[in-house]
């Protein structure tokens, strides 16, 4: 069963490069969005993850961008967990721009301590429950 969210970003000015449109490195920020209104969506947070003792790590990242955006641009970006077991979670995302795919991804995300140990997901991560 996947787990998803949808989130609507504005294009801001101070993202974009010289020609006006998004720098290639912020996407990167807009799949972090993407990630930790997740997390809240399945009845969690990312600042109670870490005060557990836990963080959520990036171990992989794949990009293949199709189209640029740009300032004052509308998005909307699609996080799809694809699979969450022991220590990492997979993600799909794609972003669009009406109905034109722009920018697609996939990571692994590593949970680990804060030493930099990895330890596992909590359960209802891995199996998809919400919190009570």
């Amino acid at each position: 069963m996947s787990q998803q969210h949808t989130l609507t970003i504005r294009v801001n000015y101070h993202e974009t490069d010289g020609q006006g449109r998004v720098h290639h490195a912020n996407y990167l920020n807009y799949f972090e969005r993407g990630r930790v209104e997740l997390l809240r969506s399945l009845g969690s947070s990312y600042k109670q993850f870490e005060a557990d003792g836990r963080m959520l790590v990036v171990a992989e990242m794949n990009v293949k961008y199709h189209q640029m955006a740009e300032f004052d641009d509308e998005l909307t970006l699609t996080t799809t967990v694809l699979e969450a077991h022991g220590a990492r979670i997979r993600h799909r995302y794609e972003i669009f721009r009406d109905d034109e795919l722009l920018v697609f991804a996939e990571s692994v995300i590593a949970c680990v301590r804060s030493d930099g140990r990895a330890t596992r997901l909590p359960a209802e991560l891995q199996q998809g429950r919400r919190r009570s």
